[in-house]
């Protein structure tokens, strides 16, 4: 016996449809709960800052997966100015840092990649300007 069969009238088979379209709806808006989305991030998102910071710090929606999370920063060249030593937080799993070298005047842009521990994928990118002194 299936629910179509249990609703015999077409109320009662309306009222089958929009019960069924509701938990697929849930399903589905749950699902999207389960990717890492960027929180906030220091220095913050398209920020002008006066004093060049020493490291980014991303905080994400969710716990990421360490071996596969990374940040990564470049000048307006194309250069990293990173320090290559992207790392997830041992404190909090939700947070990635990375050092950077010392920075001059000019837009910085970081670019990152977090795999949540149910290993959903999502990538972005942002930038900061460090303001001429």
């Amino acid at each position: 016996m299936n629910i179509w069969s249990t609703a015999r009238s077409a109320s009662g088979r309306a009222v089958a449809c929009v019960l069924l379209g509701s938990l697929m709806s849930v399903a589905i808006s749950v699902a999207g709960f389960a990717h890492a989305h960027l929180q906030k991030a220091e220095p913050p998102i398209d920020a002008v800052v006066q004093t060049a910071p020493g490291e980014v710090t991303l905080w994400f929606t969710q716990k990421l997966e360490p071996a596969f999370s990374h940040v990564q920063v470049f000048d307006a060249g194309g250069r990293r100015v990173d320090q290559d030593d992207s790392r997830v937080d041992t404190a909090d799993a939700a947070v990635m840092h990375v050092s950077l070298k010392p920075l001059g005047p000019g837009a910085y842009k970081v670019v990152w990649r977090a795999v949540s521990v149910d290993t959903h994928v999502t990538e972005g990118n942002h930038t900061f300007t460090v303001r001429e002194s």
